[in-house]
Formats: C-alpha cells, structure tokens, sequence
C-alpha cells in the first residue's frame, strides 16, 4: 500500500464497497484482511464500521481497530444503529474518533468522506508545508516530524494539528473546530471535540513533541506559538 487514501469498510456488502470505490478513483477501497495483510501500512487509513456486524459487535470492532498495529492510527467511524446521545457516548468510549447515524450505504460513507475532504484535494488552498519551530507538517505529503523523526498520527490527528499550525495563537471553539475541520454541527457532539484533542496531545507527547495546545476553560482551546511562555499551564 502506499501514502494514497484508504478506505476500510466493514460490515457493508460488496456492492458498498463498489459504489465507494467508483466514487473516489483516487482512493483505495479494501478489507480489514487487506490491510493486515500488508506490511506497509498506510498513512491516510479510514474504517468504517456498522454497528450490526454477523460475528462481534460494531463497539468490539472499534476497540479491536484501536488496539490493533496496522489500525492503531487509523481514522474510525463507527455507523450508529440509532442516533442518541448514548449511543454516540459508547462509540466514542470504544474509540471511535466519529460517528454517523444509520444506517450503513456507500452514499453515507461518501458524504462523510467528501466532509473530510478525501479524494478531491484536500490540500488546495493551504500551504504545503507548515513548520513551527522544529515541528513540521508536511500536507502533500500526509506527513509529520519533529526534529527530523517521524510523527505517526491518525488521519483525524493530522487535520487538527495541520489547522492549528495554521493558526497559532488563536482561540477556537469546540464549534469553531467542528466547522473549520469539515464535519457537521448537528452531527458531531461538541464533547466529540474534546476526544480529539485529547488523543492529538496524547500521541504528541509519547512521541517527544512537547504539548503546546492550551484547553481555555469554558472557551475552547489554542496552539501556542513559540513565542509564547512555554512553561505556563495547559489550562486557564
């Protein structure tokens, strides 16, 4: 596999699959077993889930995609049977970085998908590369470093620090991200936000890169420049 986009769709029948993969030329469409499989595993990885599937639950799949090497990073959306608030608390519990209502179609997949921009230039119009110091993101490239070393982030990670580094020093709501980041107010629970952030950082720190997201309580939350005091808390 290469740096190309690709799309992981299970529970959904072949014709699910064709329909993505028509859809989005640019995009590799396989199977779980595909990617496990493969030895390079890629960068740009996005799983979608139903909730319903024939052996285990959708919410065991997530977990297992969360924990496994080759879906560590990846992208999961799980398709929710019902959309309630409850259900959205457990996907999001098992490690979904999204969620969408039921039910499972290609044309819900790829309406997400064109949310997040996959298969149609996700670049255009922001600069190829943005660095911050020694943290540098590279966008035609899908790719993260730090001090010349590899940064491994989920598709969802590296849309959030690629927008931050963009706008340093700047206060963004949880709203503000929601809308800046493509997805739909009323779909995404504004608590869907904090997950995100939260994993950015965690995968930040336990690769060297220094925590520079600062939470504004009750407000939202900001990238700190290098100019600003680094040794201030995380959260005022």
């Amino acid at each position: 596999m290469t740096d190309q986009d690709v799309v992981v769709v299970i529970g959904g029948d072949a014709d699910t699959c064709a329909v993505v993969s028509a859809a989005l030329p640019s995009t590799v469409v396989c199977t779980l077993e595909d990617v496990a499989a493969n030895d390079n595993v890629p960068t740009n990885l996005w799983c979608f889930v139903d909730w319903l599937l024939p052996e285990i639950s959708g919410l065991e799949m997530v977990r297992q995609l969360r924990e496994g090497p080759p879906t560590l990073r990846s992208h999961i959306t799980l398709v929710l049977d019902e959309d309630s608030a409850e259900m959205r608390r457990r996907a999001l519990r098992a490690g979904a970085d999204d969620y969408l209502p039921g039910p499972f179609s290609a044309a819900g997949i790829l309406e997400r998908l064109q949310r997040y921009k996959i298969g149609r230039g996700a670049t255009t119009g922001a600069p190829p590369r943005i660095a911050s110091g020694e943290l540098i993101v590279d966008q035609e490239a899908h790719r993260v470093r730090w001090r010349g070393q590899r940064v491994a982030l989920s598709p969802g990670e590296f849309q959030l620090l690629a927008h931050f580094l963009q706008n340093p020093d700047r206060l963004f709501t949880r709203s503000g991200l929601i809308t800046a980041l493509g997805k739909a107010d009323h779909m995404v629970d504004k608590r869907t936000v904090d997950v995100w952030i939260g994993r950015l950082r965690r995968s930040l720190v336990a690769q060297g890169v220094p925590d520079r997201l600062r939470t504004v309580r009750a407000m939202g939350y900001v990238f700190d420049s290098l100019e600003q005091d680094m040794g201030s808390s995380r959260e005022i």
